[in-house]
């Protein structure tokens, strides 16, 4: 998905005065996984708060949280695993 990038602290990404376009999958992947419910004013039900759902014991929850999420935000989920370590696999695209 071509969309607006962010730099590496979140803001808007500036080249020659203008923002900077390009694929923004990974990075609304990221986005979705870190923000709250709540955050995002225009989908307030969109969020995974992965900062507090790790402290869960159950790892399949989360695995459940993040792929509505992310089908929610129109992706096609191909894959999607954490593992015990906490390795996060993702393999999830815009239709």
């Amino acid at each position: 998905m071509t969309d607006i990038l962010l730099d590496e602290d979140g803001d808007l990404r500036i080249e020659n005065g203008d923002l900077v376009l390009g694929e923004a999958t990974a990075q609304n992947q990221e986005l979705i996984l870190i923000a709250h419910k709540g955050e995002f004013k225009e989908s307030p039900e969109i969020g995974v708060g992965i900062s507090n759902a790790l402290l869960s014991e159950n790892l399949q929850d989360i695995v459940n949280s993040i792929r509505r999420n992310f089908e929610y935000d129109g992706m096609q989920v191909n894959k999607l695993e954490i593992k015990p370590n906490g390795t996060l696999t993702v393999d999830a695209n815009y239709n």
